[in-house]
């Protein structure tokens, strides 16, 4: 049985804010490609299957600290999900803090 796009994306931020890799990574598909424009702090990159998710992961947890991730809304059709939030991190090198409030897109094509 497959799991709601919805359902997906919650246990994927669960397993981020929890710090736990493994799960992050078990939410995607073999076949996922994530295509990531890119920040000051964490490069430009596409990302494919599970190996290069897991390599974006890596990138924000070794250049950031995460001091707060907070989904407040999901908003859902079909098999798109927006989600409305918080995060606030900290900049490993400079220990400059960022904080963000908005959306974080995440389509997802197979569940």
């Amino acid at each position: 049985m497959k799991n709601s796009a919805k359902t997906v994306v919650e246990n994927m931020f669960a397993a981020f804010s929890s710090g736990d890799a493994d799960k992050f990574v078990a939410t995607v598909s073999d076949d996922t490609v994530w295509i990531y424009h890119g920040t000051q702090i964490i490069p430009k990159g596409r990302f494919e299957k599970k190996e290069g998710v897991r390599a974006f992961y890596n990138n924000i947890m070794e250049r950031t600290e995460i001091i707060h991730f907070e989904p407040l809304q999901y908003i859902v059709e079909d098999n798109m999900v927006v989600v409305l939030g918080r995060e606030h991190q900290k900049v490993k090198r400079s220990g400059r803090e960022l904080k963000k409030i908005g959306p974080r897109f995440l389509p997802l094509k197979t569940i």
